[in-house]
């Protein structure tokens, strides 16, 4: 019999940045290692990953990291943790570890160590094994993980829906999956980001009408944004393009790579003749693919409509068909996206407002519970909101509600022998905030002093005094960056340079200045002036140099 630890490095009460680490005894297994998008409040922050210390302490333990799909919130954090362990191995399907290599190639990281697995197939891992099973998502070759240990299976899905019609490398093997709950299911881990949602997911992620429509009414050039890797959604516009005589035009090179790849490994089915180039990209009848960068949602399509793209630039007899899904955090962007849109004149058609992404709604998530009949649920991947709705779920399914475990990053659940020990353990938890190439050295008095300067401005105080008699030769100078307009507001001005100098005076002594009192002296001071003044605290930096 074994002792087990589930635990969230990342994932629960946020969406993305999913890990999910499972110890039994001494062999660990993470699931997934995915990035979270920063919002408008993280200013100058790219992207945010789980702080992978743990990793790091436990490395000659860790059997894997198993990646479910490839999405950014699933894998966007491999990049940064493959620098600091380059010997983890790194487990996934095919097209997975394709998406997994264009990413790590374009920041010229090694990939000796990514382990390609089939669905269906077991991997050893001395008295524990893994098997994958093949789930229906936005993305070809995706699957969730069964761990089987000896005191029973514990089942991770990823993200997942129900839909007969998904085929090939989107198809649920659905016999598969009850064979695994007539096994003996321990623990049911699910993702919740959609529990809230009656019904069941499909048909309404189906997007194949509104492309048509959009295909038909709009003659002129079509922009089709969309997260990269969402091939279905890819597929969906592919199917409608290929009753028409137009063309597509890829933009970037790691999308353009990765749909080449999967027309060639039969994930995607399109007539590569209807591929343009770029000297297509002006034409009246193109398509032209959009995606985004690993850190930044939408990057690529603001870029554009800021003019500042090399290739592109939004006309208004174009039309913007919006295929991403707008999660929650990123709708102050989106808005602000539609509305440089429409104020171009362009054509903008949202499928976000009309259809749902491929995740599993409540019913979902019960014919999940059904198939597995598990004897411990874990609400994963999602806001607490979610969770607790995904809770509820399992509670209709009949699930005793001291077996449904809603936890936040960093909370154990223990099961020793097979039952669960609730003995109050947690992991250290925090988040790594990437700022372009630089990992962990942004933090939360970084991020207050960009909100500062944002919202307030800058002012510097600058003074030079001779460096015998330590009288002052020059300033008190004051210059301000995005306070105040210096030439509407000089009596301000004047005022908190005879206030510094006053100050300073006071602070002056023979052969000697406390230069530490003179800068605490005029920021409380100057700063309290200009805040009577304007009711605006700026950061006061003071600069003071002896010649």
């Amino acid at each position: 019999m074994s002792k087990i630890k589930i635990f969230a490095l990342g994932g629960l009460n946020e969406i993305g940045k999913n890990m999910y680490v499972v110890e039994v005894d001494k062999d660990i297994f993470v699931f997934d290692a995915g990035l979270k998008y920063a919002d408008d409040k993280m200013l100058g922050v790219d992207y945010i990953i789980p702080n992978y210390e743990y990793l790091k302490k436990n490395k000659e333990q860790i059997k894997g990291i198993f990646i479910t799909h490839g999405h950014d919130g699933q894998m966007g954090a491999l990049a940064d943790i493959l620098l600091d362990l380059p010997n983890l191995k790194i487990y996934g399907t095919n097209f997975t570890l394709t998406v997994l290599k264009e990413e790590l190639d374009s920041e010229k990281i090694k990939s000796d160590n990514l382990i390609e697995i089939k669905a269906h197939k077991s991997i050893k891992f001395g008295k524990n094994s893994i098997f994958p099973i093949a789930l229906s998502h936005a993305v070809p070759d995706a699957v969730g993980y069964v761990l089987y240990t000896q005191d029973g299976a514990i089942f991770y899905t990823g993200n997942f829906v129900f839909d007969p019609s998904m085929l090939g490398a989107y198809k649920t093997d659905v016999g598969k999956l009850a064979y695994v709950g007539k096994q003996g299911v321990l623990c049911l881990m699910s993702e919740s980001l959609y529990a809230d949602k009656k019904g069941f997911t499909s048909p309404k992620h189906k997007t194949n009408m509104i492309i048509r429509e959009t295909l038909s009414k709009n003659n002129d050039r079509i922009l089709f944004s969309v997260f990269k890797a969402q091939l279905y959604r890819i597929q969906e516009l592919f199917n409608e393009i290929m009753k028409t005589d137009r063309k597509v035009v890829i933009m970037g090179r790691n999308l353009e790579n990765v749909i080449n790849r999967a027309i060639d490994e039969k994930y995607i089915h399109f007539d590569k003749k209807k591929l343009g180039t770029i000297r297509n990209i002006n034409d009246k009848n193109v398509v032209v693919i959009i995606s985004d960068e690993r850190e930044k949602p939408f990057s690529n399509l603001k870029r554009i409509i800021r003019g500042y793209d090399k290739f592109v630039t939004i006309r208004e007899t174009d039309t913007i068909l919006f295929a991403s899904h707008i999660y929650d955090g990123m709708e102050k962007s989106a808005t602000k996206i539609f509305d440089d849109i429409s104020q171009i004149g362009a054509n903008l058609v949202i499928i976000s407002n009309k259809t749902l992404s491929l995740h599993a709604s409540s019913e979902d998530l019960m014919l999940m519970i059904d198939l597995m009949q598990p004897k411990y649920y874990f609400p994963v991947i999602g806001e607490y909101r979610s969770q607790v709705a995904n809770k509820e779920v399992a509670r209709i399914k009949g699930m005793a509600e001291e077996n449904i475990l809603l936890k936040l990053n960093g909370e154990v659940a223990t099961f020793i022998d097979g039952k669960l020990v609730d003995n109050g353990e947690k992991m250290p938890i925090d988040d790594i905030l990437i700022d372009g190439k630089t990992v962990g050295d942004v933090g939360e008095l970084v991020l207050k002093d960009r909100e500062l300067l944002s919202d307030n401005g800058i002012v510097i105080v600058t003074v030079t005094l001779d460096k015998i008699s330590k009288k002052v030769l020059a300033g008190p100078e004051i210059l301000t960056r995005g306070f105040i307009y210096v030439k509407d507001n000089i009596d301000i001005i004047k005022e908190a340079t005879e206030l510094s100098l006053k100050i300073l005076n006071e602070s002056i002594k023979p052969n000697f200045v406390d230069f530490n009192k003179v800068k605490i002296g005029i920021r409380d001071q100057v700063g309290k002036y200009f805040y009577e003044k304007t009711e605006c605290k700026p950061m006061i930096l003071i600069v003071l140099q002896e010649v």
